[in-house]
């Protein structure tokens, strides 16, 4: 079952911002390279586009910012 509550399910738009681009930047790549995207990793529900942490992962090459620790 897919958990829609999960974070790992968010707003292109959003995802941009939390990997640091603009926020047509998902938009940009899967426009110009949609084989960087992994297999269901998003959609365009009407005008909205999702995606994934994986989906995001992939395509910046950087692991989600919100997941990782800081040392003090």
């Amino acid at each position: 079952m897919i958990n829609l509550n999960s974070p790992d399910i968010m707003d292109a738009k959003q995802a941009s911002k939390i990997w640091g681009h603009a926020e047509n930047y998902v938009r940009r790549i899967y426009m110009a390279n949609p084989e960087k995207f992994p297999e269901g990793s998003i959609r365009k529900f009407g005008k909205q586009w999702v995606v994934t942490t994986q989906a995001m992962e992939a395509i910046t090459g950087k692991k989600d910012p919100r997941k990782i620790t800081k040392k003090t």
